[in-house]
């Protein structure tokens, strides 16, 4: 039966193309593949390395070390007057000498008269401008959900036949949950994570299941340009933020639903100032949909070689998108895509990519970008269409600073009951979120250093020590306070960014 990937590949050749340029990991595959086209089609094929030199691969025969080095390769394929197909595996190191430069685009030139199509196989490919026009890339298919099921049974027989048992112990939910989290994968790396799952315990299992889930974020993103948080549940109950949860809450069912599949909820914009809560309030958002969290981080995004920052940032758009549904937070989205000379464009370009994909994608991917410097962001990053709503983090209001400081005195085990929180939340006013958690935390150190019992005194006497920053950053807070009032929703309570409380 002739496969998907077997059936595009034979349409690429039959289109007179004289290279195909096939980036993978999974070379293996690929010379299989490439094989079985040989043979459907009765065209020689040959395969090339730098270890072996070249070899027949519809035939078990020997390889040509006579052949190993790159420019004999070359030399030997333009010279030769039999047609075929040539893999040239990892040969991207050699596309910067000229002279190979030449070799290839000679014999591509050449197609019409001998047919000789060169495939270029490697994990990255980065094709000289001379040879782009003739050049079409190749992208093996990722397996789909039927596939992937194919693979957990040929993987399951094999533990049986290898451990002399009748079955593998597997729940069908269990079996089916793996499936949907292996959609994404190369087949390698699926068929990999099956066997190791099936080899702890000879079992399927939702243990397997969550293991799966963290190992497939690891091979999406290896460059650590992403960041990931599965276990979201504890970030959906955090102070204040009540207009937010309830947007949030009304989106919920329409995000989840696979069904829908158009109108979805696709994401939102967090202004306000630093350490008021916004990296929380983003957290908030995969906790109140219950999916994973994915941080994109632009310093390690940005690279000095001339495209490879754009080419970082389609390849975590593409990792979140494989990862749906779940939020993407991309904080402080002003610094990634500022514009100016110093930067050569990229920011502008870097722009470009964001907004295609925010206009164009069709995944569950909910965006929550935060910016501090509202100034920075350009009109058509936040116009309606790309982003649901814009919200504005104030700095948390009495309600919210007495809920905050029982979070923090919680979290260190102390009883929120034992304190005044009213006073407290009334002597942190101006506070942010931030501020009010490292009162706490040195408050304890002043206790430490007493061998006391930490009481409310000692919190109300590390509040009076400090300046809030509704002091330290008085200025910025108003000008941000005035920007937003009359284009944002508050994130806080019902209260409004005009009410005296706010001021």
């Amino acid at each position: 039966m002739m496969t998907p990937d077997l059936h595009d590949l034979e349409l690429l050749l039959r289109s007179d193309t004289p290279i195909v340029l096939v980036e993978s990991i999974e070379e293996p595959r690929v010379i299989k593949l490439f094989t079985r086209l040989a043979i459907r089609i009765s065209e020689p094929a040959f395969c090339w390395s730098v270890t072996e030199g070249q070899r027949r691969i519809e035939f078990d025969t020997a390889p040509q070390r006579l052949f190993a080095d790159p420019t004999e390769v070359l030399r030997h394929i333009r010279a030769t007057s039999q047609r075929g197909i040539y893999l040239l595996l990892d040969f991207h190191p050699y596309l910067d000498n000229p002279l190979h430069v030449r070799l290839l685009k000679e014999i591509a030139q050449g197609y019409e008269d001998l047919p000789r199509t060169l495939v270029l196989v490697s994990h990255g490919l980065e094709i000289p401008p001379e040879l782009r026009h003739l050049g079409v890339h190749f992208r093996l298919r990722l397996p789909d959900r039927k596939r992937i099921l194919g693979l957990i049974r040929e993987e399951a027989r094999r533990w049986q036949e290898s451990n002399e048992i009748q079955t593998v112990r597997a729940s069908r939910d269990a079996v089916e949950q793996l499936a949907s989290n292996l959609l994404g994968v190369t087949e390698s790396d699926a068929r990999r994570l099956v066997r190791n799952a099936i080899r702890q315990d000879g079992a399927i299992t939702k243990e397997d299941v969550e293991t799966v889930k963290r190992a497939k974020y690891e091979l999406l993103s290896p460059e650590g340009i992403i960041s990931f948080e599965h276990d979201t549940r504890s970030f959906a109950e955090v102070a204040g933020l009540s207009n937010l949860k309830a947007w949030l809450d009304r989106r919920r069912g329409a995000f989840l639903d696979p069904a829908r599949t158009r109108d979805h909820p696709r994401g939102i914009l967090l202004l306000g100032v630093q350490g008021g809560g916004k990296s929380l309030a983003a957290k908030a958002v995969a906790g109140r949909f219950g999916v994973p969290l994915l941080r994109l981080d632009f310093g390690a995004l940005y690279n000095k070689y001339i495209g490879e920052t754009e080419k970082n940032l389609r390849r975590a758009l593409e990792t979140a998108d494989l990862m749906a549904p779940c939020v993407l937070w991309m904080d402080e989205i002003e610094k990634g895509i500022a514009t100016g000379s110093e930067d050569e464009g990229v920011g502008r370009r870097i722009l470009g990519t964001l907004l295609t994909w925010m206009a164009e994608r069709k995944t569950r991917v909910f965006l929550t970008a935060t910016a501090n410097d509202v100034s920075r962001l350009p009109p058509e990053l936040i116009r309606k269409g790309r982003i649901d709503e814009l919200f504005f983090v104030d700095l948390p209001p009495f309600e919210v600073r007495r809920d905050v400081f029982a979070i923090h005195l919680r979290q260190r085990g102390l009883d929120p009951a034992h304190f005044d929180l009213e006073s407290l939340a009334e002597a942190s006013e101006g506070f942010s979120g931030a501020g009010i958690e490292q009162a706490v935390v040195s408050a304890l150190f002043a206790d430490a250093a007493e061998e006391g019992t930490l009481e409310t005194e000692t919190l109300l006497t590390e509040l009076a020590s400090t300046q809030p920053l509704s002091v330290v950053m008085d200025r910025q807070i108003q000008a941000l306070r005035a920007w937003a009032s009359e284009r944002t929703v508050l994130a806080h309570g019902p209260q409004t960014i005009g009410d005296p409380e706010m001021q």
